[in-house]
C-alpha cells in the first residue's frame, strides 16, 4: 500500500513546491527586474505620495477636473450592511451594470446624462460620456469627451481654452501599433498636468464665458 502512496505523495510536494512556489517566485522576479512599474499595479506617485494607478480610475466630480466616464460599481450601504448603493468607481468591486437595450432604467439614464451634457441630435455627445465600461473602472476617456469638457475646466480654473485643449492633446495615446483599440486620454494623468499647470503662471487670455 506506501509503495503505491508514496509516488503521489512525492508528486504533490514536488509540483505544490514548482507551481506553488518556485514558479511564482520566478515570475514574479522576472517582472520586478523587466517591468517593476507594471508589475506594482502602474502606481502613479507624484511629491513622493502616490495618488492612484494610471490603470483604474477615480470618480472625479469638481467642475475644475475632468470626469471620467460614468461607473456602474456598487458597493455596501453603510446605513444597511445587507444592502448596496452606488458607488461610482469602488475598485473593490469591479462590475457592469449588465441593463440592457431594452432596459428602461438604462435609456433613462442615458437620457439625462445627455441632457446633464447640453447634447442634441445637433450636438451629439461622445458614447462613453453616457456609457458605462465592462469594468466599472474605466481610467481613459475619448478625446472627443474631454474636448466636451475643456470649457467647463477653463472656466472653473480660468485658465485659457487653448491652454486647456493643448493639455488634452498632449495628453492623447494613439491606438496601440497604430491600429488596435481606439485614441484615448488617461483622465488621472490629464487631471495631475492640469493642476501642475495651474501652478504654472501663464499669458493673460479670455476663458470661455
Amino acid at each position: 500500500m506506501l509503495n503505491h502512496i508514496r509516488p503521489a505523495i512525492v508528486m504533490i510536494v514536488l509540483f505544490t513546491a514548482l507551481t506553488g512556489v518556485a514558479y511564482p517566485l520566478a515570475i514574479t522576479g522576472i517582472a520586478q527586474v523587466a517591468m517593476r512599474g507594471h508589475a506594482d499595479g502602474s502606481l502613479v506617485v507624484r511629491d513622493g505620495k502616490t495618488v492612484g494607478s494610471s490603470l483604474i480610475g477615480q470618480n472625479f466630480t469638481s467642475d475644475q477636473y475632468f470626469h471620467g466616464r460614468p461607473s456602474a460599481t456598487s458597493g455596501t450601504d453603510p446605513a444597511d450592511a445587507t444592502k448596496t448603493v452606488d458607488q461610482p468607481y469602488n475598485a473593490s468591486n469591479s462590475s457592469a451594470s449588465n441593463l440592457g437595450p431594452t432596459s428602461q432604467k438604462l435609456v433613462d439614464r442615458v437620457k439625462a446624462s445627455v441632457v446633464a451634457l447640453n447634447g442634441s441630435p445637433q450636438a451629439p455627445v461622445p458614447a462613453d460620456a453616457v456609457t458605462t465600461s465592462a469594468s466599472g473602472l474605466d481610467p481613459h476617456i475619448s478625446p472627443a469627451y474631454a474636448t466636451l469638457q475643456v470649457d467647463r475646466v477653463a472656466r472653473a480654473r480660468k485658465i485659457s481654452v487653448d491652454r486647456i485643449q493643448a493639455l488634452v492633446e498632449q495628453g492623447t495615446s494613439s491606438p496601440v501599433l497604430g491600429f488596435m483599440g481606439q485614441p484615448r486620454v488617461n483622465v488621472l494623468n490629464l487631471n495631475l498636468a492640469l493642476d501642475a499647470l495651474s501652478k504654472t503662471p501663464g499669458p493673460a487670455a479670455t476663458v470661455a464665458p
